[in-house]
């Protein structure tokens, strides 16, 4: 496994900028992960058990639960699995928009490899991958090589128009989990953006380094871009953005109509 871009911690990535929508959206989105870990922890669970509840061993690289969790409405789709144990990681979420849940006008990055992709109506794109520790907790955040899942690779452009388009809106195999999970990509969303840019970043360079390779199928390219992630930390920075935009709005002079 080769890492190419590597943030220290998940707030590195500044939100000063972000308009004041977008940390109301990351604030709700931040009391419900805080909720739903609430509700697992008060049942004595967590959101990774319940993905391997009732799914037998826990074996690297197989897929939990047993066939994905797909949301058809919204072309979502995630899993859970494990190969990553130099890390100290459990294992890792990796979340996928498919195609009928695409905005209009994306389009696959240019390929011109041997390799097949899936393309059309079974258009894929990998979104993020949420590393887990043993106590059910999210501790980073890291993007792929298209080898890596098998997707269809959209440029960081198109991934990020994706996002806000991630929803899974049922109860298999867990309501409190798929609503944690799809929150948390929205608590995250600045740090994934910016994840996202590095992988294309990453892409690139290889291809000038090495332009006689397939880089998208380099094996020795695995991981893309990461980052280390704390909710509380992220929660407190969201708060801290909003009460600032407060401030600001209090303190404007006042202007007597004329």
């Amino acid at each position: 496994m080769h890492t190419i871009s590597k943030l220290r911690v998940g707030h590195a990535v500044s939100l000063a900028n972000l308009s004041t929508y977008r940390l109301e959206d990351m604030a709700a989105a931040a009391d419900e992960v805080l909720e739903g870990l609430r509700v697992l922890g008060k049942a004595g669970t967590n959101p990774v058990a319940q993905v391997l509840r009732c799914q037998g061993d826990f074996l690297e690289l197989d897929h939990y639960p047993k066939g994905d969790v797909y949301d058809d409405e919204t072309g979502s789709q995630y899993y859970y699995h494990a190969h990553r144990a130099e890390t100290g990681e459990h294992g890792h979420f990796h979340l996928f928009l498919r195609a009928g849940g695409m905005p209009p006008g994306v389009e696959p990055m240019p390929y011109a490899g041997n390799e097949q992709r899936p393309l059309g109506a079974d258009a894929i794109a990998h979104l993020i991958a949420v590393s887990m520790d043993r106590a059910g907790l999210p501790v980073g955040l890291f993007t792929t090589n298209r080898w890596v899942t098998g997707e269809t690779f959209y440029g960081a452009s198109d991934v990020i128009s994706m996002l806000d388009r991630f929803e899974i809106d049922h109860a298999y195999p867990c309501w409190a989990t798929n609503r944690w999970i799809t929150a948390l990509l929205r608590l995250f969303r600045p740090q994934i953006e910016v994840l996202l840019w590095q992988r294309d970043a990453a892409i690139f360079r290889r291809q000038r380094m090495s332009p006689d390779i397939d880089v998208f199928e380099d094996r020795s390219l695995e991981i893309l871009s990461e980052l280390k992630i704390d909710i509380d930390e992220q929660t407190s920075h969201v708060d801290a953005g909003l009460n600032r935009r407060l401030a600001d709005r209090i303190s404007l002079p006042f202007r007597r109509a004329s």
